[in-house]
């Protein structure tokens, strides 16, 4: 080999190097809303992200939405007829809205990224691939945006890489309130049903105990009374149905009955739905 024989390792950057984007919060609050409401065995959502390209080249990410998706560690599977549906009817409502990029939830790039990327390189020149960090794992919801860059050997491409870009959220100030109370851990996790109501019915006992508490000072003489604090007592008490508690017991037990056939017919709902879609992106795939 000459002296002068050498070969270059490089990447292919000079349409992304001074690439920026602006999110705007509605995009951040539907993704979070569609993570809410994502199947009981998906753990990411993924979606697509509209907009439109700025002359300075800055992408304005002003809208989104969910596409349905199974993946696992060796593939992942998109609804594409489902996203060319959305497309179609995104822009029906709004034309200059165009496709931008691709989001999924998560801290950072996965392994399957790489594969979806490359679907929406088909759909857009240089997408941009946002994350939201809906798990919250280092303390906050981190958002980022990413785009993917060519690593080369010489002149043999050998893979893809996602470079991070700048992130500017697009926000009045009564916006960044609401992000920033979104954003932080407030509690660990979302009470269900029975605890919300266990809740609840201690509030409605403590509030019970302070109403005894006052009617007994009152009548003791250690509290003036207030006749406007007695009609509104006397009025609450007056609107009460008079139950024995055999009757009231079988009203708690036929409704909770209904509560939890409601819940089982909505839970087979949700796995022949899931099953129809794995059957459907199945047949896609072959």
């Amino acid at each position: 080999m000459a002296a002068d024989d050498h070969t270059v390792l490089q990447l292919s950057t000079p349409s992304t190097a001074n690439l920026s984007a602006k999110v705007h919060p509605l995009v951040i609050f539907n993704i979070c809303d569609c993570y809410v409401r994502r199947p009981d065995q998906a753990e990411r959502v993924i979606g697509t992200l509209l907009g439109s390209v700025l002359p300075d080249g800055t992408v304005d990410i002003r809208n989104s939405y969910a596409v349905p998706h199974t993946e696992s560690a060796e593939q992942v599977a998109l609804d594409i007829e489902y996203h060319h549906n959305m497309v179609v009817s995104h822009q029906k409502v709004n034309p200059k809205e165009v496709i931008v990029g691709w989001y999924s939830t998560g801290l950072g790039v996965t392994g399957g990224s790489a594969l979806i990327h490359d679907f929406y390189s088909r759909e857009v020149p240089n997408p941009v691939h946002l994350t939201v960090d809906t798990g919250f794992r280092n303390g906050e919801g981190t958002i980022k945006a990413y785009v993917s860059v060519n690593l080369a050997l010489g002149d043999r491409q050998l893979a893809a890489q996602f470079q991070e870009i700048p992130l500017d959220l697009r926000m009045v100030e009564a916006e960044r309130l609401g992000f920033d109370i979104l954003k932080t851990t407030a509690v660990d996790k979302l009470p269900n049903d029975l605890e919300g109501m266990e809740v609840t019915m201690q509030r409605l006992l403590a509030l019970i105990d302070d109403v005894y508490k006052y009617v007994d000072d009152v009548v003791e003489g250690r509290v003036a009374a207030d006749n406007s604090i007695g009609r509104f007592i006397s009025d609450t008490v007056a609107s009460l149905p008079k139950l024995s508690p055999s009757v009231f017991d079988k009203l708690v037990n036929d409704s909770l009955q209904d509560q939890l056939l409601l819940l089982y017919l909505s839970s087979i709902t949700r796995t022949q739905l899931g099953l129809a879609e794995k059957l459907n992106t199945a047949a896609q795939i072959l």
